[in-house]
């Protein structure tokens, strides 16, 4: 099962990081600050990587906590002496191409490989509460899957938490009802024609789903400027139909499962609108829900509005 893989992979990277560390403390100056600062990039990485939301987005606090706490502690305790390279040269240029590798992801976790994106302002399609984004960011490396399929760049899947900071009641479960999101009402986040309204395909039971589009339950919103998807909704409870005007806020959907998806989520994605060009060809555009972005494994705090 490929939750309990990413999660498992998430821990070692965590448990290695903090050895590291030890390692480095312990090695009587033979090249300690290499190893700290493999230690220290790859406790960045995974800290933003990571998918502790599959325990709970706590669980990432508390290895931050935990990892900067052993840090200083170790270093408060460990006698100063010369700095001195390991003489293998085969080990140096290891740590130094691991910690580069981390380096370089850490920094396009936020900048992304396409560079500054147009942006869209969108109300986000909730009810107060915590959510996050289980899949997003500005293209390569954060939004990996995405990036492969049609223009969905800057594509997101959103999730909803428990106020015990998981998506789930259990690490995997096959009872949709398991997830907080399922059946949550999805709201417009604009103000346009609903050119698109799909509802009769089947729920998935994961880990099973089916590729889309054509089997995903959907909608589409054309304003003036740009289109905006919204997929992976339950069966038969999409709102409403084609040609309807919507404003911002009125109730559209559901959350489903229905699509290529192996678990209830969100996603949603926007595209400039151009002349002659189906939605999906349009240029894609970077949301902002009330007036901010958000990038991969970000809580989203979802509050009233004014």
């Amino acid at each position: 099962m490929i939750i309990y893989l990413l999660l498992c992979v998430t821990l070692l990277i965590a448990f290695l990081s903090a050895r590291i560390f030890w390692m480095g403390i312990h090695r009587r100056g033979q090249g300690k600050s290499l190893l700290f600062a493999l230690s220290l990039s790859m406790a960045a990485f995974i800290y933003l990587y990571g998918t502790w939301v599959y325990l709970s987005i706590y669980a990432k606090y508390v290895f931050g906590i935990v990892y900067v706490l052993q840090a200083g502690l170790a270093l408060w305790r460990m006698k100063k002496e010369p700095p001195r390279l390991p003489t293998n040269i085969f080990v140096v240029f290891a740590r130094l191409f691991l910690t580069a590798i981390f380096v370089v992801l850490i920094v396009l976790y936020f900048t992304g490989t396409t560079g500054k994106p147009d942006t869209v302002e969108l109300r986000f399609p909730f009810k107060p509460g915590n959510y996050f984004v289980l899949q997003g960011g500005k293209g390569l490396p954060t939004n990996l899957f995405h990036f492969s399929l049609r223009g969905a760049i800057y594509a997101m899947d959103i999730v909803k938490l428990d106020n015990d900071g998981r998506r789930a009641n259990k690490i995997f479960s096959k009872k949709l009802d398991d997830y907080i999101i399922f059946n949550d009402t999805i709201y417009s986040p604009c103000e346009g024609v609903i050119t698109r309204a799909v509802s009769e395909n089947p729920d998935n039971i994961p880990p099973n789903m089916n590729r889309g589009p054509k089997n995903t339950n959907m909608v589409v919103i054309e304003t003036t400027t740009y289109n905006v998807f919204m997929g992976h909704i339950r069966q038969d409870c999409v709102f409403v139909k084609e040609g309807d005007h919507v404003k911002e806020g009125d109730p559209i959907g559901c959350v489903g499962n229905s699509g290529f998806s192996t678990e209830p989520h969100l996603h949603i994605q926007v595209h400039q609108k151009e002349g002659g060009q189906p939605w999906y060809r349009g240029k894609p555009l970077y949301i902002h829900f009330d007036g901010k972005g958000y990038l991969l494994n970000e809580v989203i705090h979802r509050k009233n509005r004014p």
